[in-house]
C-alpha cells in the first residue's frame, strides 16, 4: 500500500488543496448569498449549479482525459475552478453566480475523475480499498477544515474569494512537478436505468433520493446557518459536524451492513437520520447538544450513498457492477441537483427550519421505500453479498471509473475463493 501512496503523493495533496477550496467555497456562497438579500429560493438555484456541472462533467471530464490526459486536464480544470471563484467577488448577481457554480462542479467532477482514475490505476486489487480510504479522509477532512477558513476574513469583502483562487492554484503545483507519468485511462459503459431498476429498484431509488438529502445539506446548510446562528465560527462547525460525523461512521456502518445486510441497515440510517433532524428543530441552537445532533445526521446520512452502492452490487453479477456504477452517478447526480431546488423553494415558502424538515422527508421516504422491498423480495444471504474488492469508497465519481468488469470479476471470483478456503479451514479445525 505504501508503495501506492508513494506513487500518487502529488495527486494526493493536489486534491487536499481543492478539497479545502471546495469547503470554504459553499460555505461561503451561502452566507454570502444572504448577505446580499437573496431570496432562499434563488440561492437554492444558485447552489444547485455545483451539481448540474457535477452531473455534465462526470460525463465529459472522463472523454476529455481519454483524449489529452490527466495532467493536461487537471490544469486546465484548476485554471478554469481559480478564475470562475474570482467572477463571484467581482460581480453579484446570482443568475452569473449559478453559472459559475456550475462551472465550478464541472471542475471538481474533473478533479474527482483524475485523481480517483489515477489511484484506481496505481492500487492493486489487494490495496485499491486501503489507498482509496485515504483518499476519502483526505477529501473529507479537506473539506472539513476548509469550513474554518471561513475565520480569516470578512464575507463581505472579496478576500476569501481570493484566498480560494490561491488555493486551487497551489494544488496544481504539485501535479504539475510530478515525475511520475499518468496513468492510461478507459471510460466504463453504462447500464440504462430501466435494466438496474429490475435489478434493484431499492438501490436505484434510494440512491437518488440520497443524492437529494447530500445535496440539500451542502447546498442550503450555509443559508440555514446564516439565518439561524450567531456568528462565522458557529457557521464553520456547523458545517463542519456533518462531515466529522460522515468521517466516525464510514468504516463502522460498511463493517455492520456486512453483519445485518444491506436493508436493515438502510432503515436504521434513516430513522437515525430522522431523529436527529427533528432533535435538530427541537434543541436550542447555541447548545453544544445541537452540534452533537448535527455530528449524529452527518454519520446517519452521509455513508447511505455507499451502502445503496453495495446493495446494487449484491444484486449484479460481478460483470454487470462496472457498467451499473455509471448509471448510479447519473442517478446521484439527479438528485443532487433537484434537491437543494426543491427544498429551498419549501424553505422560501415556509421558513428556514423546512431545511431540517425536507431532509426527515427524504430518509422517510427511503425508509417506506426499503420496508416495501423488504416485503416484496426476499434479501440476499449474508453469505452471498457481493465481496467488495475496491469497496463502496469514494465520491460518486469513484464508482464510474473503477476497474473494467472482467478484472472486478476475476477479482471477486479470487476473493469468495480465498474466503471459502477459509471457511472450510475453520471447519476443519473445529472438527
Amino acid at each position: 500500500m505504501w508503495k501506492d501512496l508513494g506513487a500518487s503523493w502529488a495527486i494526493l495533496l493536489g486534491i487536499g488543496f481543492m478539497m479545502l477550496a471546495n469547503g470554504l467555497q459553499g460555505t461561503l456562497l451561502g452566507v454570502r448569498a444572504g448577505i446580499e438579500g437573496f431570496t432562499t429560493f434563488t440561492t437554492g438555484i444558485m447552489m444547485s449549479g455545483y451539481f448540474i456541472g457535477m452531473f455534465v462533467g462526470s460525463l465529459a471530464v472522463p472523454v476529455l482525459i481519454s483524449r489529452v490526459g490527466h495532467i493536461r486536464v487537471f490544469s486546465a480544470l484548476a485554471s478554469l475552478a481559480s478564475i470562475s471563484i474570482l467572477f463571484h467577488g467581482i460581480y453579484i448577481d446570482p443568475w452569473l453566480w449559478m453559472a459559475m457554480r456550475v462551472i465550478t462542479g464541472v471542475c471538481f467532477a474533473g478533479f474527482y475523475v483524475v485523481t480517483e482514475s489515477w489511484l484506481n490505476d496505481r492500487a492493486s486489487n489487494e490495496t485499491r480499498g486501503k489507498v482509496l480510504s485515504i483518499y476519502m479522509v483526505i477529501v473529507t477532512g479537506g473539506m472539513g477544515l476548509g469550513q474554518f477558513l471561513l475565520n480569516a476574513a470578512e464575507p463581505e469583502q472579496i478576500d476569501l474569494f481570493i484566498l480560494i483562487s490561491v488555493i486551487i492554484s497551489f494544488g496544481l503545483i504539485p501535479i504539475l512537478l510530478t515525475v511520475k507519468p499518468a496513468p492510461s485511462f478507459d471510460t466504463s459503459t453504462k447500464m440504462s436505468l430501466i435494466e438496474l431498476y429490475r435489478a434493484s429498484p431499492l438501490a436505484l431509488i434510494g440512491n437518488c433520493l440520497t443524492g437529494m438529502a447530500h445535496g440539500t445539506i451542502f447546498g442550503l446548510g450555509a443559508i440555514y446557518a446564516s439565518a439561524v446562528l450567531v456568528d462565522l465560527a458557529a457557521i464553520a462547525w456547523f458545517m463542519a459536524c456533518f462531515l466529522i460525523g460522515s468521517l466516525i461512521s464510514q468504516w463502522p456502518v460498511g463493517y455492520v451492513s456486512d453483519l445485518i445486510g444491506r436493508r436493515a441497515i438502510m432503515a436504521a440510517l434513516s430513522i437515525v437520520s430522522i431523529v436527529c433532524c427533528l432533535l435538530a428543530l427541537a434543541i436550542p441552537t447555541d447548545s453544544i447538544l445541537f452540534y452533537l445532533v448535527i455530528v449524529g445526521l452527518g454519520g446517519a446520512a452521509m455513508p447511505m450513498y455507499s451502502i445503496c452502492i453495495a446493495y446494487a452490487n449484491d444484486r449484479l453479477e460481478p460483470q454487470q457492477i462496472v457498467a451499473a456504477s455509471g448509471s448510479l452517478v447519473m442517478v446521484a447526480g439527479f438528485g443532487a441537483m433537484t434537491g437543494p431546488i426543491v427544498i429551498a423553494f419549501f424553505m422560501d415558502l415556509f421558513d428556514v427550519w423546512f431545511y431540517f424538515w425536507g431532509i426527515a422527508t427524504v430518509f422517510a421516504i427511503i425508509f417506506f421505500f426499503t420496508l416495501i422491498r423488504i416485503g416484496a423480495r426476499a434479501g440476499v444471504a449474508l453469505e452471498d453479498q457481493s465481496a467488495l474488492v475496491a469497496g463502496p469508497i469514494g465520491t460518486p465519481i469513484a464508482e464510474y471509473i473503477a476497474p473494467d468488469s472482467v478484472e472486478y470479476a476475476e477479482a471477486v471470483a479470487k476473493h469468495e475463493v480465498e474466503q471459502l478456503d477459509l471457511r472450510e479451514d475453520i471447519t476443519e479445525r473445529q472438527l
